[in-house]
């Protein structure tokens, strides 16, 4: 009797206690941690850039050339008669500056070597419309009129950059190879009251040169007005380009209505800077 008592006294109170356990709050599981992405500057990129063109040093220079049984000559604008020769003289340098809008695109990678911040090496292409033509006219005291013609149609350049990056902050130097396509004319006339064309001369072509600059880029935060996508991969930069196409000489050669047979060669220059600000799109959000 007292073996069954017992026994029912310890069921009652397991069960008791199991519904008393049952009755407490459980425990909550613990959070899952989630860390803060870091942001890189790895990843390739497309965008658009427009900035202000202009040259500093650009000239034009022009010589005579002796040919074969031809009497030696010089531009018309400074032309020195002996008797029925012309004497050979170089001419002055006239300078052809020339300024204007720029526009276009690029596109390039950017490999970060840590996170956060740190070294970033990368490459970039671009190609650019560029207002820069220029007509100069030339006037000697022997009245001899002479016209020249400069343009630059577009530029392009394929850089390599290195930088350093604070963050969201890249801060770069860059350098490479350019093209554009040039336009180069030359025509002087006689100081016959018809002004007949007396030497004429044309170049239109691509012109190959090199290319460096450095800049400033910044990667914007989701929540600006600037980050159409709402993403961490855009950016904006300013950034400064010096061009350098070189030289080309262009005969100008004799038409038929100059006194004397001959031709010349003008020696044009092509070089000159850029500023211009860009947008970036980064594939992937970090």
């Amino acid at each position: 009797m007292l073996k069954t008592f017992l026994a029912a006294t310890s069921v009652s109170a397991l069960l008791t206690g199991a519904a008393a356990a049952a009755d407490l709050p459980r425990r909550a599981p613990p959070p899952v941690f989630t860390p803060i992405p870091v942001f890189t500057w790895t990843g390739a990129y497309f965008g658009i850039n427009a900035g202000y063109a202009f040259t500093e040093d650009q000239t034009i220079r022009t010589i005579g050339n002796n040919g074969p049984g031809a009497a030696p000559v010089v531009a018309p604008f400074n032309t020195n008669t002996v008797g029925n020769v012309l004497s050979l003289r170089r001419t002055p340098a006239i300078r052809s500056e020339q300024d204007g809008f720029t526009g276009g695109g690029q596109i390039g990678y950017n490999l970060q070597f840590t996170p956060g911040s740190g070294i970033v090496v990368g490459f970039e292409a671009d190609a650019a419309y560029t207002d820069l033509s220029r007509n100069r006219s030339y006037l000697s005291a022997m009245n001899d009129p002479s016209t020249f013609r400069q343009s630059l149609d577009f530029l392009g350049t394929v850089r390599g950059r290195i930088g350093y990056a604070f963050d969201r902050v890249l801060v770069y130097g860059t350098g490479g190879f350019a093209y554009g396509n040039v336009n180069y004319d030359a025509q002087f006339f006689g100081n016959a009251a018809a002004r007949p064309l007396a030497y004429a001369g044309r170049y239109s072509d691509f012109q190959t040169g090199f290319a460096y600059g450095g800049g400033i880029e910044y990667a914007l935060a989701t929540d600006s007005f600037l980050n159409f996508f709402k993403s961490s991969a855009v950016t904006v930069k300013v950034e400064y380009l010096h061009y350098d196409l070189g030289s080309r000489n262009v005969l100008v050669n004799f038409t038929g209505a100059a006194p004397v047979n001959g031709s010349y060669t003008t020696r044009f220059t092509t070089e000159g800077n850029i500023v211009r600000a860009g947008l970036n799109y980064k594939f992937g959000s970090y």
